[in-house]
């Protein structure tokens, strides 16, 4: 199984009572943490707006954040879960790719989705098409990028995206471009656009969700005649290592405490929520984190990509994760 981490850029109250003047200072010592030890990459967010409600507490852009973990770190890879195809032009966001590539010496990964964070389009003047619209974007998205990192420019007389000759020079680093990774598991329309265009899918859910997405996913790729086997799958998990699972309760009460001046109790309690129950896959002692991510390795999951919530806080849990998690798994 291969590992990424997520670097926390406030977008879910994870940067709270540090002063935005050294925000940077502690996403860049955690990248370059990242960096040195076992992670093959870290991602942040594409949002604008803290959720689940909007806040004055900083959000910090996920492409200018790119650029910038490019020039600071070394090896490890970069990515977005997922960029927002709807909120940058696509041959704009091709561009800055490209440069973010040539920075990084070929690190950079697309995630690249549909957009759903409904408040957030409004507030920036995007309005909130439908799902189907949002999806059409990307389809027609995707395509203008494939086309500028392979040839060096784009042209395409989409619905919804029109460009002409858009150069793209110079090329991304990487043979054929940078990796695309369709994020979201929807069946009909998300899983046929990986199908068709992606390297990498990432979807969640339950082990059992997990297992019927493949399966719809496999089907499509029969459909538009692409390679199953080709498509590595991810999910992404909201994890809590504790080395009993006292001190997982006592991880998870801290985060309740930092939430809750923001959130309010039922709010609070609903964000809870993504730490218990079925989903929850990734919170436990190491053994139960093991034996669970087992089970979706034989599902098929071959990357997990990994949200620690203190993690500006407290590298604790990330360092008993990387000495007891990844080796039993690698």
């Amino acid at each position: 199984m291969r590992f990424g981490i997520f670097i926390p850029q406030g977008w879910r109250f994870d940067l709270v009572g540090i002063e935005p003047a050294e925000q940077w200072a502690a996403m860049r010592s955690l990248a370059q943490a990242a960096d040195a030890g076992p992670w093959e990459s870290l991602w942040v967010y594409d949002h604008f707006h803290t959720t689940p409600v909007a806040s004055e507490e900083a959000t910090h852009e996920a492409w200018t954040l790119m650029s910038a973990f490019a020039a600071s770190t070394s090896r490890i890879r970069l990515g977005q879960m997922c960029t927002c195809m709807s909120y940058r032009n696509p041959a704009y966001l091709a561009k800055v790719a490209a440069t973010v590539d040539l920075i990084s010496g070929g690190r950079a990964e697309m995630g690249i989705g549909g957009g759903w964070y409904e408040h957030e389009w409004r507030a920036y003047g995007y309005g909130f098409p439908s799902a189907g619209d949002r999806l059409r974007r990307l389809d027609e998205g995707v395509q203008i990028m494939r086309q500028a990192w392979t040839t060096g420019s784009a042209t395409l007389d989409g619905k919804h995206f029109q460009v002409d000759g858009a150069i793209v020079r110079p090329l991304p680093l990487q043979d054929d471009g940078i990796p695309l990774w369709i994020a979201g598991g929807g069946e009909k329309v998300t899983l046929k656009i990986a199908a068709k265009y992606a390297s990498y899918t990432n979807f969640g859910g339950t082990p059992e969700e997990f297992s019927r997405k493949s399966e719809i996913l496999r089907a499509h790729t029969l459909d538009v005649g692409t390679d199953f086997d080709a498509i590595v799958r991810s999910t992404d998990y909201n994890t809590v290592i504790g080395a009993t699972e006292a001190e997982v309760e006592d991880r998870l009460a801290a985060i309740e405490a930092r939430l809750a001046p923001h959130l309010g109790s039922t709010r609070t309690a609903e964000a809870m929520n993504a730490y218990r129950g079925d989903a929850a896959l990734c919170v436990g002692t190491p053994e139960q984190i093991v034996e669970r991510l087992r089970d979706m390795s034989s599902r098929g999951l071959e990357y997990a990509i990994h949200y620690f919530p203190e993690a500006a806080y407290d590298r604790s849990g990330i360092e008993l994760f990387e000495r007891e998690v990844i080796p039993a798994l690698r």
